[in-house]
């Protein structure tokens, strides 16, 4: 199959191309890297600041279109594929579904349904935008409301997911979310990552813990809470445990500095680790953050529980951390069920296939 993947987030679509080649199919990868964490793509397409960098844009996308025809699947990283307006991304879209044979809508996050379900049906106990029925009225939360909620982009989202062939979310609360609306269009596949080789688990001395900070999202992701949490149970730990803080890395640096530790510290409102933690378990990292039961069913794991679940309160993350610390024998159980559970669900040639098998369900 001829594959266009249009957009980026955490190099899903790179890493998924990667496994879709070994497996014989022609991908073409166009994204702008995801900004500052510049992940690797085919074409290049990077918004600059200011009006001329917004012309420049234009014409580079004029001058790309007539390559992003033919293909037998093109899918979307997001309603919001390109840095444009979603009255400017409306007509893009046309263009794809009127000269290639299938589109695919990935529901990979931040959208319209991910925004209106945790507001409105709440199918979710806790998440970036509830607390049980009670909805997070926090700036961060807010700006996401208003921005997806009876906007343009909403409707873009509605439109594609309605219009479109398929629909593939890689985390349950992605799924959860699109499946009461779309429940026949809708595929579920795990996030692929890349397990070239056994990593050597050596053990440390002292437990060494490991957050990434983006300002921008702190608050919203609970990373505030996480690091607040890390650095009082480091200074009752100080000959136990050492924490590394790591603001806004690009990708490469970011792994980088993962390899050498033992535990992750992860968003506090998820169900389900995402791309940055799934990669810092491939390489033997324990992550801390979303592990509910409906993530490890709805991959059908029945036995690996690699996952250090908390609920999203200062005190579950201290207990869990105080636990790790206390308990060196149990990190490094967890850290080799970290690299089990990577190669078990998100291989990324077992991922590649099944993408395989439902493109090739819809053609």
């Amino acid at each position: 199959m001829r594959i266009l993947l249009i957009g980026e987030y955490s190099n899903v679509h790179w890493t998924l191309a990667c496994g879709l080649r070994q497996l014989g199919h022609q991908v073409t990868v166009l994204s702008n890297g995801d900004f500052w964490k510049d992940y690797p793509r085919d074409l290049s397409l990077v918004r600059r600041p200011g009006w001329w960098g917004g012309l420049c844009y234009l014409m580079r996308l004029c001058t790309l279109l007539p390559r992003l025809r033919g293909y037998d699947v093109v899918q979307l990283i997001n309603p919001m594929f390109l840095e444009l307006k979603a009255e400017r991304i409306l007509p893009v879209y046309r263009y794809l579904r009127r000269h290639n044979r299938r589109v695919v809508l990935g529901a990979f996050g931040m959208d319209y349904y991910w925004v209106h379900e945790c507001i409105t049906r709440k199918p979710l106990r806790y998440s970036d935008f509830n607390f049980g029925d009670q909805v997070r009225t926090d700036p961060e939360a807010q700006v996401h409301i208003d921005d997806w909620i009876d906007t343009a982009k909403g409707r873009l989202n509605q439109m594609i997911a309605a219009d479109c062939d398929g629909i593939v979310a890689g985390l349950y609360e992605d799924w959860v979310c699109y499946h009461p609306h779309f429940p026949h269009k809708l595929s579920f596949i795990p996030y692929p990552i890349r397990c070239d080789a056994q990593p050597a688990l050596h053990p440390h001395d002292r437990l060494k813990v490991f957050i990434g900070i983006n300002r921008s999202r702190s608050v919203y992701k609970g990373t505030d809470i996480m690091l607040r949490a890390a650095q009082d149970v480091a200074a009752r730990h100080p000959e136990e445990m050492t924490l590394t803080v790591a603001e806004s890395l690009p990708f490469d640096e970011y792994v980088r500095l993962l390899h050498d530790q033992d535990v992750l510290l992860d968003q506090l409102y998820s169900y389900t680790p995402s791309m940055n933690p799934l990669e810092a378990m491939a390489h033997g990292v324990v992550c801390v953050g979303g592990g509910e039961p409906e993530h490890y069913e709805i991959l059908g794991e029945t036995q690996l529980r690699p996952i250090v679940n908390v609920q999203p309160t200062y005190e579950s993350v201290v207990e869990q951390l105080e636990y790790l610390v206390t308990h060196p024998h149990e990190v490094v159980r967890l850290r080799e069920q970290s690299v089990d559970y990577i190669h078990r669900h998100h291989d990324y040639i077992k991922v590649a296939r099944q993408y395989e098998d439902f493109y090739q369900s819809l053609l």
